[in-house]
């Protein structure tokens, strides 16, 4: 995925006022660290009238009918996770509400942004690197890393 295909999306999702905070990899980027990714990961707010919102936002770029089937209940339900694979599939889109019991959209430390004169919210250095730092996957603890020392954090 590249950043100007990201910027699509979050312009998207800041036109139909979205609530989200960006994470991952191209939360990194907008921190200025950027390596290679496939995907575009965002937690949202859950709530039904956010997730229409979400659903028109993506409308806006995709003629898909598989829209439809992103449901405020599930992202509130026992597996608040959907990936969304755009007709062209040259990317996805991981979709959380929550992740395990540990990081929830209402209690992501973020900030806002301005990118390309779009505006996005995007989790706070400290906020990405906690999120990376004890998974089990190589490359999350990697990214903790270099976002530990780019931003001078401590451990906790």
């Amino acid at each position: 995925m590249t950043f100007d295909e990201a910027k699509t999306i979050l312009a998207a999702l800041e036109r139909e006022n979205v609530r989200y905070v960006l994470v991952g990899s191209m939360g990194m980027a907008a921190q200025g660290l950027v390596r290679a990714t496939r995907d575009i990961d965002f937690f949202i707010s859950s709530d039904p009238e956010n997730v229409e919102r979400l659903k028109k936002a993506l409308k806006s770029m995709f003629d898909d009918p598989r829209i439809d089937e992103i449901l405020a209940d599930d992202l509130s339900g026992a597996y608040p996770a959907i990936e969304y694979v755009p007709p062209h599939g040259r990317y996805s889109m991981d979709i959380l509400a929550r992740l395990g019991e540990t990081f929830r959209y209402e209690d992501l430390e973020s900030q806002e942004m301005l990118v390309d004169g779009i505006r996005v919210q995007v989790a706070t250095p400290r906020m990405l690197w906690r999120m990376k730092k004890d998974t089990i996957r190589p490359l999350d603890r990697r990214d903790a890393e270099m976002i530990r020392r780019q931003f001078n954090l401590e451990e906790e």
